[in-house]
């Protein structure tokens, strides 16, 4: 694995609606795989738990999240991961449409000791890895505006909170029409 920045684009269920072309690469799962709860597939098994209470609650209340856990590669290893979502709320009546979210490897053995762990409430980003290289132009900009949206918030200027949460929405509508054009070609 290179550490990729995978985006990830769920409904307002939780259930995943897109993934990057990162998240096949690095799990060897398809993005048809990865949707609605497929992608807990490539969670360690004792993880997952974890990680579906995180973004349970986190969906109930359309709050942000983050969580680390161990993440399956094709050949059975696993690598810890770093994952998080900011929710997109509709720009009619302010509904919650669903997170736009990211998941970035550690570096090798950074985290070995660790068990899985997650908050609700605050997405904090790891640092980018050197190696991240998104396919898409949107997956890089959803990755920089999440952590806009952290940074933001940690150091003021929450006036721009509420356009920031406009954009991440609009790139996350994007993404959606880019997934449905994809599957209309194919």
């Amino acid at each position: 694995m290179r550490g990729d920045s995978m985006i990830f684009l769920t409904d307002p269920a939780g259930h995943c609606v897109y993934t990057s072309a990162e998240w096949t690469a690095v799990t060897g799962q398809k993005g048809d795989d990865a949707r609605g709860r497929g992608w807990l597939a490539r969670v360690h098994p004792d993880d997952r738990p974890i990680v579906e209470d995180i973004l349970d609650r986190a969906t109930r209340r359309g709050a942000e999240f983050n969580v680390r856990y161990r993440l399956l590669k094709p050949d059975g290893t696993c690598r810890w991961v770093a994952a998080g979502g900011v929710p997109s709320f509709g720009l009619l009546g302010d509904a919650f449409t669903g997170y736009l979210g990211t998941i970035t490897e550690f570096a090798h053995g950074a985290t070995d000791t660790i068990r899985a762990y997650g908050d609700v409430e605050r997405f904090r980003p790891p640092a980018p890895h050197p190696a991240t290289t998104p396919a898409f132009a949107l997956d890089r900009v959803a990755d920089y505006l999440i952590m806009a949206h952290s940074l933001v918030e940690d150091d003021g200027g929450q006036q721009a909170l509420p356009d920031l949460r406009r954009a991440l929405f609009k790139i996350g509508q994007a993404l959606a029409a880019k997934v449905a054009e994809t599957e209309r070609l194919n």
